[in-house]
């Protein structure tokens, strides 16, 4: 008999402030490092802890279509996602940034209708198009509202939504790779593969930490050990146990946690429309899970 305790919603909470307080992270250090460096700095201290927790040695690694999957997350979400967010968190606050982020999980549902052959229910259709009208109302906030963040801009809000599109992809691929390898096993070559991918940054990032400040380099620190190596090692965690809908669903809770953490660290809050537009992605994706009724057939 299997005695293992699922501790997949402890797990989540995990995950949940530690992705929340990345956003803050990324904000705070947005001036010193630019957007592909920092991806690359936490991925480099997230490798080298993930090494350790995983031992990688002791694993067999994948091959053959498993190993396909670990590239495209490994691009696409440790690599792309990162170098996208960090880019429109430039310009828009860190609250802002994952209520659009926040739309994953309904492209999740979108991406899984095409690629694992769920079809396309009607409440899909409609949660997108609500998810989408929320992005479009914090960008027309994000551009208009000069009292929020001096430098918000529909730019930024664009980066974060291409960001979210990513994240979409990546999920998928690594809920269909954790069939093969262990949820910390992942997560270090996933870390690994968008280590690689971003080392074309080397020298910008080089160039950045020698004129860094402490408090700089402790966030970048922070974001390698904290948010990269454990939070995704606990979301890992739980998308092996649960599905992928019901996994991505807790990230709902992320922007309400991040913008509290942003107005307590760096004194920011998002635009007025922002908290308008981020209720309807919210909205948006709550429609997705709902269930279509279907006719009732005879035999």
């Amino acid at each position: 008999m299997n005695t293992e305790r699922d501790l997949s919603l402890p797990a989540l909470l995990v995950t949940v402030v530690l992705w929340a307080s990345a956003f803050v992270g990324i904000r705070a250090v947005g001036d010193t490092f630019s957007p592909g460096s920092l991806t690359l700095g936490r991925l480099v201290v997230g490798a080298v802890v993930l090494t350790a927790i995983a031992r990688p040695d002791r694993h067999r690694f994948p091959s053959g279509r498993p190993l396909g999957l670990v590239i495209i997350y490994g691009v696409v979400w440790f690599g792309l996602y990162n170098i996208f967010l960090n880019a429109g968190e430039r310009h828009v606050d860190a609250g802002t940034a994952a209520l659009v982020v926040n739309i994953a999980p309904a492209l999740v549902a979108l991406l899984a209708g095409f690629l694992l052959k769920e079809g396309f229910p009607r409440p899909l259709l409609v949660g997108i198009a609500v998810a989408f009208a929320g992005v479009a109302i914090i960008a027309v906030g994000a551009g208009r509202d000069t009292s929020a963040v001096e430098t918000a801009s529909t730019t930024g809000v664009l980066l974060c939504a291409l960001a979210a599109v990513v994240c979409a992809f990546g999920v998928i691929a690594q809920k269909l790779a954790l069939t093969h390898i262990t949820p910390v096993m992942s997560v270090w070559l996933g870390c690994v593969v968008g280590l690689v991918m971003c080392l074309p940054f080397a020298p910008a990032l080089v160039n950045e930490v020698s004129g860094a400040s402490t408090h700089d380099i402790a966030w970048l620190l922070y974001l390698g050990v904290f948010p990269t190596a454990i939070g995704f090692s606990t979301w890992s965690y739980a998308l092996k146990r649960l599905s992928s809908g019901q996994t991505a669903s807790t990230t709902y809770l992320v922007p309400a946690v991040a913008t509290l953490i942003s107005w307590a660290v760096l004194d920011e809050v998002p635009a007025a429309l922002a908290f308008v537009g981020g209720a309807l992605c919210l909205l948006g994706v709550a429609i997705t899970r709902l269930r279509s009724r279907q006719p009732a057939r005879t035999a």
